[in-house]
């Protein structure tokens, strides 16, 4: 009877230290791939070559993401959202003002403020997306899962300014403005105006809120 395994249930052993150093490999593999994507191209880079970057080996950076794919995913996650959490963009407090402006023109110029901060974070690996998207399937998939979630976010604005803005300005098309907004959130207008261009950050939220507010308020109330 000696041999006989207790039947108590037994608690998993979890280590916060280990979950800790986890995580911190994981956010060193996300930076190092980040910077390499951006430098070199998604074709260029390789898990090799992030591991190397991340003074990690090969084998932990396949063990944490399974895949190069999987690993742009994530560097684009966190390109959003501005680190590992698991909340979503809409309920990050950045995004609140959206929420608590009291009219559809603060609205608008909460958006513009939060698609500015996007685009500081995730305008240059967007573009790398971009460019790689003929490249492969897999990619092609990931722009287009992009440019979903980037039309979705619109549609969540459009709605909230037309229950804050009854009845909405004449001739406004509740499906056109989602594709104003669309254009509007773009990241690709930060790359082109404030990386490539040299604008300042206040200029080009000043910019995209004016160009927000005319395509669907219709109106000076910026």
């Amino acid at each position: 009877m000696d041999d006989v395994k207790s039947e108590k249930p037994t608690r998993p052993y979890r280590s916060r230290l280990r979950e800790e150093n986890a995580r911190r490999t994981r956010q060193a593999v996300v930076r190092a791939a980040t910077d390499l994507f951006v430098a070199r191209g998604y074709g260029a880079t390789s898990l090799a070559d992030v591991a190397t970057a991340a003074g990690v080996a090969r084998p932990t950076v396949f063990a944490a993401f399974g895949s190069k794919g999987a690993l742009l995913r994530q560097v684009l996650d966190e390109a959003l959202a501005g680190d590992d959490e698991p909340v979503p963009v809409a309920q990050r407090p950045w995004f609140r003002p959206v929420w608590q402006a009291p009219d559809a023109a603060g609205v608008l110029t909460a958006y513009a403020a939060v698609c500015t901060l996007i685009g500081r974070r995730a305008a240059r690996i967007f573009e790398v997306v971009r460019r790689a998207a003929d490249d492969t399937a897999e990619l092609a998939e990931i722009w287009e899962t992009l440019l979903r979630n980037r039309r979705a976010g619109a549609r969540m604005v459009v709605e909230r300014l037309d229950a804050l803005d009854r009845p909405p300005p004449s001739g406004r098309d509740a499906e056109q403005a989602v594709d104003e907004l669309w254009f509007y959130n773009d990241p690709a207008h930060y790359h082109a105006l404030v990386l490539r261009c040299g604008w300042s950050e206040e200029s080009f939220q000043a910019w995209l809120a004016r160009r927000m507010h005319d395509a669907l308020l219709g109106d000076a109330r910026h």
